[in-house]
């Protein structure tokens, strides 16, 4: 059981997921937009947190980026929206969403997030440091080092890294990586995974003479030092 807050203006869709996340034993408190929203969240801690994106006075990137800045990364937060383009997941995830899922869905597809995420939590606590050549990342505060360079990473970004830097030398396709990182199979067409390696590319290897993250042609990507 987890406590969870819902932030979801539409009152059908937001009584339906309350109902449905009660009955499996989690105690849910509900705001109708982010200005609602932060106001519960300063006043209570929540072990996860699901906003809608499109919502009055404050929406669901807004009030993510919001609780990123003043929270870290205390608990996941999933983001519901009708939005589901590339870019849209893109957007969501570097506003420090955890996961996104695209309306219509079903209940039993987000409980199946809700319990991946905080079991992941839960697993996280009890990791330390990884290394790879010259980069470390520590998986309690989700910061990374390369040659004394302190380098940020967003939610994605850190959960990439962590997925490579815990499988050096080997080959992960990019089916690998959409169910490891973002816990689904995306559209088999998506490029979201090269868009985050690139991303990832450009902060651990861009100003660096040894690349760490390597493309497998046709197949997909490995990490190693050489």
């Amino acid at each position: 059981m987890a406590k969870i807050i819902l932030v979801e203006d539409e009152i059908n869709i937001a009584s339906f997921i309350e109902r449905g996340l009660s009955e499996f034993g989690h105690e849910v408190s509900v705001a109708y937009d982010g200005v609602e929203a932060w106001e519960l969240i300063r006043k209570e801690t929540f072990q996860l947190l699901i906003f809608d994106i499109i919502m009055p006075r404050m929406g669901g990137l807004e009030l993510c980026k919001l609780y990123r800045q003043n929270y870290g990364f205390q608990s996941p937060v999933i983001m519901l929206t009708a939005l589901g383009t590339t870019e849209d997941i893109v957007n969501g995830l570097d506003a420090g969403a955890d996961d996104y899922l695209v309306k219509p869905f079903s209940f039993q597809e987000l409980e199946a997030r809700i319990k991946a995420l905080l079991r992941r939590g839960n697993e996280e606590g009890l990791t330390g440091m990884l290394t790879c050549g010259d980069l470390t990342l520590n998986c309690i505060t989700r910061r990374a080092e390369r040659n004394g360079l302190e380098i940020d990473l967003t939610v994605k970004e850190y959960r990439l890294l962590e997925c490579f830097m815990t499988h050096q030398g080997c080959m992960l396709t990019r089916s690998i990586l959409l169910k490891d990182v973002w816990d689904k199979n995306f559209d088999t067409n998506t490029n979201v995974v090269d868009v985050y390696v690139n991303y990832l590319r450009a902060k651990i290897d861009k100003n660096f003479d040894d690349k760490l993250i390597h493309t497998v042609v046709g197949m997909g990507y490995i990490m190693e030092a050489h």
